[in-house]
């Protein structure tokens, strides 16, 4: 079966070992791809193309505007990846898990350095991708991250809801 170069697998937080749930079976576009390119420039629209590629194939009920902001986040992830880690991490890994109800994309490299988000200093014209990455992350009602692998390196994520959270409606004056 061609996966297009994603390995499927478990959700995350998965269980292996343990017996099946009597619950409700998955959806048909849950699941967990990884792809794994070149810590080089030309790996960067490839991993956007691949989630977007992923997203169509999978059926994945996504809005417009949630695939821009992922694809957007995945640009940013891999970019940080390619320009700040290649020195110690030839490859770098994009994992993208869909749930039920939300979808996580991940970048993982082998570089130890743990990037932290710089605020706005207009003076610099780059060092705002992480900055960028939390901000569509927030916006779409999501939770962004840095962890430590345990091979030493680091996997920056990022998880959103498939459905943009509600906002009530403001109550107009009542007649």
């Amino acid at each position: 079966m061609d996966s297009g170069g994603w390995d499927s697998g478990p959700p995350p937080g998965t269980d292996l070992g343990a017996p099946p749930e009597a619950g409700p079976a998955p959806l048909p576009y849950e699941g967990v791809w990884r792809f794994t390119a070149p810590a080089a420039d030309a790996s960067v629209p490839q991993a956007r193309h691949a989630v977007r590629d992923l997203l169509v194939r999978q059926r994945v009920p996504v809005s417009d505007d949630l695939v821009q902001g992922l694809l957007l986040i995945v640009s940013e992830l891999a970019t940080n990846a390619v320009k700040h880690a290649a020195v110690l991490s030839p490859l770098l890994t994009v994992e993208v898990a869909v749930g039920a109800e939300w979808i996580r994309v991940s970048v993982e490299d082998n570089h130890p350095y743990r990037p932290t988000v710089l605020e706005t200093d207009h003076g610099q014209t780059g060092g705002r991708g992480l900055l960028l990455v939390r901000e569509v992350t927030r916006e779409a009602g999501g939770v962004c991250d840095v962890e430590q692998t345990a091979n030493g390196g680091k996997v920056v994520w990022s998880a959103l809801p498939l459905r943009p959270p509600r906002v009530p409606r403001p109550q107009g004056p009542r007649r």
